[in-house]
């Protein structure tokens, strides 16, 4: 328990160090026994990147570093329990455990609200807020029937 409150400890360190220098209050790290593999903080606002959030860029920091897309052996400790995007992207490492400090209200409460994507998740695709619809369904199927045939390919 010790341990973890020590990684814990030192994303929420990352969260703050975050926010000095422009970037949002999120911090997180990947342990793999017993030791910190990767650390990621916010950077959306100085990357302009939506996508570079804690998580996901710990995340690919410790795939780089371990030259695998597969983490299941791995711990997440992040500031703040996941959004949609970041908790989809642990999922597909195969991360096998997620420590969190801050709750999404905690988030939602200084003005970071993932809860409508939850709901967009929830509803039909005809009654999304941003639309979707199918195109080129056939044509696109060519990929997957490449995919089907390849002896060589690597499953994930």
């Amino acid at each position: 328990m010790e341990k973890d409150n020590e990684y814990m400890r030192r994303a929420i360190a990352l969260a703050d160090e975050s926010v000095r220098r422009g970037g949002g209050p999120f911090g997180a790290v990947i342990v793999k026994d017993g030791v910190i593999i990767a650390e990621g903080s916010n950077s959306v606002t100085i990357l302009n990147d939506p996508t570079a959030h804690a998580e996901v860029s710990a995340i690919r920091e410790a795939c780089r570093r371990l030259g695998t897309f597969h983490l299941d052996d791995c711990t997440i400790y992040t500031s703040c329990e996941p959004c949609p995007m970041c908790l989809g992207a642990i999922y597909w490492a195969g991360i096998k455990q997620i420590f969190y400090g801050n709750t999404r209200k905690d988030a939602a409460d200084i003005g970071f609200a993932d809860d409508f994507i939850y709901e967009e998740l929830e509803r039909p695709l005809e009654a999304r807020r941003l639309p979707i619809r199918p195109l080129l369904r056939e044509e696109a199927q060519e990929s997957f029937h490449l995919w089907e045939k390849k002896t060589d390919r690597v499953d994930y």
